[in-house]
């Protein structure tokens, strides 16, 4: 499995994208926390369309809907392998010894 590898911007624009199963610009803006200008989050999603992880669609008027094409379970893998593979020398157990204590 290709490692797949979002910014912090970049995740909170995909939970809204999972959370819905896809969304037109100002439907991601509404969702998230944080205020954004319309143009931020059109550049994040275009960004992430070009690194594969979304696409978009024509709706019925000019804005587009954007869907993830990434699962959420596979990119909650792919940070996770990350993690033990940097901070737990890629030892699973020692990542599991963290959790228990």
């Amino acid at each position: 499995m290709p490692e797949i590898n979002f910014t912090d911007r970049e995740l909170d624009v995909m939970a809204v994208l999972w959370e819905h199963g896809g969304a037109t610009v100002a439907d991601v803006r509404e969702h998230l926390s944080d205020e954004l200008a319309y143009t931020t989050v059109l550049t994040v999603l275009r960004t992430l369309e070009e690194k594969g992880y979304v696409a978009h669609e024509p709706t019925e008027g000019r804005a587009y809907r954007y869907r993830p094409l990434v699962a959420r379970k596979a990119a909650g893998a792919s940070a996770l392998k990350r993690v033990v593979g940097k901070l737990f020398a890629g030892r699973p157990e020692l990542l599991l010894t963290e959790l228990v204590s």
